[in-house]
């Protein structure tokens, strides 16, 4: 999906389509203002009553940004008060995530009412196979790419770009060329001609350090890491690594698309604006604590899925973490339950240094009709905790 987060509002704010805008954090006082002073009419809203990213204090980061935003070079992930350098004038909105859910299903749903075989990347990308899909031959797949394309829209109002390519490498790949709403058709023929041009961090799986590496050694493109000896690689990349290298940068990929998986885990965690203390800030930390339990108990239920690992995250001041589980002896998806095991989490971490994040995780998950078939009952409890 072409810049999912952004596109979504703009659907609730059209008034502000072409502009810069970042969305990041949660729900402020002045959003709620807003949305009260004009009635809930979200795109009656006068383009000169949202707040500006230049008046922005805090240690918020952007979860996405229009491509207007971006041309300034503001992402995803940066600081929003790095961002407000490089771009003052952009317009900020509040993190919506069950809006942003919403939509993803809607999307999916009619991918898989036109191709059954989707392998779910997240909230705003898949995997679809066309092999078998009537039409899905047809001009290399890009008449089935178009039709897609077509009902997303007329269903959503959103747009996608869609890589056509023999394998998920290959696709992931494609589907970048030509953003937003683009299709792109690679051929195993086309491997030197579209692929091998382009830098080495383009392949899904050469992050940034390995991508340093590479260019240490003089390799920029993957065609001049097609270059290098298979021994090569290994050598200077390890046996499993740089024998992926050497198979990623021939253009070939065996993997399957993987149609059905379980979650491994469900967690939330908060940023703080400010770091809080344990003691001044109990009050703050309790409030946040108790809501994130909630959050993630409401993510297990809407999932249906129950877990019996309980565990806590705690970034210090000093960007140092702690992390804290527990098993218990059955399966929960209960928020007094998860803040109460939770909480004894908290008793076994130090405390005296002041908190930039804090997070709650739910694990060793099992879906609930197993639960249930199993007979295992809920436990609850009172909360108890430091906060």
């Amino acid at each position: 999906m072409d810049a999912f987060y952004a596109s979504v509002e703009l659907l609730r704010y059209p008034q502000l389509k072409g502009l810069p805008v970042v969305i990041g954090g949660g729900r402020r006082m002045q959003d709620d203002e807003l949305t009260t002073r004009y009635g809930g009419q979200l795109s009656e809203i006068p383009i000169a009553e949202f707040p500006l990213l230049k008046d922005y204090v805090g240690r918020g980061v952007i979860t996405t940004a229009t491509y207007a935003a971006r041309q300034f070079g503001v992402g995803s992930a940066m600081g929003m008060m790095k961002a407000a350098r490089l771009c003052p004038q952009a317009i900020m909105l509040p993190v919506d995530f069950a809006e942003y859910r919403r939509f993803s299903r809607a999307f999916k749903d009619i991918i898989l009412s036109i191709a059954p075989c989707m392998e779910d990347r997240g909230v705003d990308e898949v995997y679809i196979d066309f092999t078998d899909v009537p039409g899905g031959q047809r001009e290399g797949g890009r008449v089935l790419a178009r039709l897609m394309q077509k009902t997303i829209f007329e269903a959503t109002g959103l747009t996608c770009s869609i890589g056509v390519a023999p394998n998920k490498l290959i696709a992931k790949m494609a589907s970048e060329f030509n953003k937003p709403n683009g299709i792109s058709v690679v051929h195993e023929d086309d491997l030197q001609t579209l692929i091998w041009p382009l830098a080495c961090r383009k392949v899904n799986g050469v992050g940034p350090k390995a991508g340093a590496k590479l260019i240490s050694h003089g390799i920029e493109t993957i065609g001049q890491l097609a270059e290098k000896p298979r021994d090569w690689l290994l050598a200077h990349f390890g046996r499993s690594y740089g024998a992926w290298l050497h198979e990623a940068a021939w253009g070939r990929d065996t993997r399957p698309l993987v149609t059905e998986s379980e979650p491994v885990s469900m967690s939330r965690e908060t940023t703080f604006d400010r770091d809080l203390h344990a003691v001044h800030d109990k009050a703050e930390l309790g409030r946040v604590f108790t809501e994130l339990c909630v959050q993630v108990a409401a993510d297990l239920k809407r999932k249906g899925y129950a877990g019996k690992t309980i565990g806590i995250k705690l970034r210090y001041d000093d960007f140092k973490i702690a992390t804290r589980d527990q098993t218990i002896e059955v399966y929960t998806q209960d928020a007094t339950t998860i803040r109460r095991f939770a909480g004894q989490c908290l008793k076994r971490v130090p405390l005296h240094k002041r908190l930039r994040l804090l997070g709650v995780r739910v694990g060793n998950l099992l879906p609930q009709s197993e639960v249930e078939e199993a007979g295992n009952e809920l436990r609850y409890g009172e909360s108890e905790s430091l906060f």
